[in-house]
């Protein structure tokens, strides 16, 4: 299987997790490509494979300034996507109330409004009180790859 990881990052919290996981893709029989989510648009949802949106939240829930370009192309270019698959891996701090992961959850908002299928449930990673989100992150990756659908 074939997956591409869009990250989007503040201070690379979410870039060197992606790096992590992408390490750990022969083990879990997949490929991963990294993508940081600058200057992307709409075109990447026309990729093999499934992707992984791995994105910090910054501000009150807002997707980084990394992320901005592809997350308003969403609509700014707005399509059909019911072909793309997804899983989201969204990182935060439920301190911040409400806004946690919010820029994980933003993104799946806006896919799914598009026909975009989210694949399992979504990994949300708290500052306040995961220790290990590496490990959590794996954990969750080696059975979302179990979800996704084989012909991807």
């Amino acid at each position: 299987m074939h997956l591409t990881f869009l990250v989007g990052s503040v201070h690379g919290n979410a870039t060197a997790l992606a790096q992590t996981l992408q390490l750990s893709a022969a083990d879990l029989g997949t490929t991963i490509d990294l993508l940081p989510m600058d200057g992307l648009d709409i075109a990447v949802f026309d990729r093999p494979g499934a992707f992984v949106i791995c994105t910090s939240t910054t501000g009150t829930g807002d997707v980084p300034d990394n992320a901005q370009a592809l997350y308003h192309a969403l609509d700014a270019q707005a399509r059909y996507l019911g072909h793309v698959r997804y899983g989201v891996i969204a990182l935060g701090d439920s301190s911040y109330g409400d806004s946690f992961c919010g820029g994980g959850k933003r993104f799946d908002e806006r896919l799914q409004d598009l026909g975009a299928r989210r694949v399992g449930d979504i990994c949300f990673l708290d500052a306040s009180s995961t220790m290990e989100p590496d490990d959590e992150a794996l954990a969750w990756l080696t059975h979302w790859v179990t979800q996704v659908p084989a012909d991807l």
